[in-house]
């Protein structure tokens, strides 16, 4: 994982970590996630009027640290982009579906949505 503000990178997961927790063969890394994913967030949430999140997904849910954060930026009323894992159920995807506006992101139309997602932003 990269923090592109910062350039801060960092393993989400590897095969053969050891102390966190199980997301099929994968150990994810709870002390990159927390310290260059959740930092990075919240980090944005101070600094920027936009914040990206890339990507809910089951490896970043499995931090208790990450949870919070995002929800904390769902009701910051900053201007947000956040991936989301397909099939992914978990309470908090649930909302972000809910409360943000959704783009099917396919091989067929991802180049079209950058422009359809600007004009979200700027009108």
């Amino acid at each position: 994982m990269i923090d592109l503000a910062t350039g801060a990178e960092g393993v989400l997961a590897h095969l053969h970590v050891r102390g966190g927790p199980k997301v099929g063969r994968y150990t994810v890394n709870p002390k990159d996630l927390e310290a260059i994913g959740v930092a990075a967030i919240e980090r944005a949430l101070a600094e920027r009027e936009l914040v990206v999140i890339d990507e809910l997904a089951p490896m970043e849910i499995a931090s208790p640290r990450f949870i919070p954060t995002v929800e904390r930026a769902l009701a910051s009323g900053k201007l947000l982009i956040v991936s989301t894992h397909a099939h992914l159920d978990h309470p908090l995807v649930h909302r972000v579906r809910r409360e943000l506006k959704l783009f099917r992101v396919k091989l067929s139309n991802r180049d079209a949505l950058v422009d359809q997602i600007v004009n979200e932003f700027i009108g």
